[in-house]
């Protein structure tokens, strides 16, 4: 039995945190897990420029209203689970992702939370678990099921490494060579393929 597990920015939508930055002229927070590897480490940097800027939660929900999935995004996922279950696996928060799964047609999406004062000031994080795209798939196949993963990112490796299967799906040149032992693709159409495949072996 397959399942497929997706990063979400980058993969279905557009990064979040850069979207933020070009509707604030901050550019410090164009820095993703495309440039840090380490998450936590990237989020307090994140927060600590949100506070310096007096910046909360409202303004980065109403950036994310505005943003559309990638052209093509919502048409691939809808075809994919036709054919195979897909769990969305983000680092992202369910007060970024709730805002965006409803465009992309509810699919399911593991995530984190955000720690979130009265005044809407965003204080924190808290991770579902610790290095969670491995932990989950991990878990998946504990109770019998084979993973397939695609991401963009550093954050995304680890998961695909653990998976029968695994693609890099529009990343980053730096990443591409560094793991020119996976398949890379840049269109929906040629992942779907990839992902069908590895679902018959």
């Amino acid at each position: 039995m397959n399942i497929v597990c997706l990063d979400m920015e980058g993969v279905l939508v557009p990064e979040i945190w850069i979207a933020f930055s070009e509707a604030t002229g901050i550019p410090e927070l164009r820095i993703t897990t495309r440039d840090e590897p380490d998450y936590d480490k990237l989020m307090k940097y994140r927060i600590g420029i949100l506070k310096e800027h007096g910046l909360g939660l409202k303004e980065i929900q109403d950036v994310i209203a505005g943003i559309d999935p990638l052209p093509g995004a919502k048409e691939f996922l809808d075809r994919l689970r036709e054919k195979v279950q897909v769990i969305i696996l983000s680092d992202t928060f369910e007060q970024f992702a709730m805002l965006l799964m409803k465009k992309l047609g509810y699919p399911t999406i593991f995530c984190n939370t955000l720690e979130v004062a009265e005044n809407g000031e965003i204080t924190g994080h808290t991770m579902r678990v610790d290095k969670s795209k491995y932990a989950t798939v991990r878990a998946l196949q504990s109770i019998g099921y084979d993973t397939i993963a695609s991401g963009d990112s550093f954050n995304d490796l680890a998961m695909i490494d653990a998976s029968k299967a695994g693609f890099l799906f529009r990343t980053t040149d730096a990443i591409r060579k560094d793991r020119s032992d996976l398949k890379a693709f840049e269109e929906y159409d040629e992942l779907y393929e990839a992902i069908m495949e590895a679902c018959r072996t």
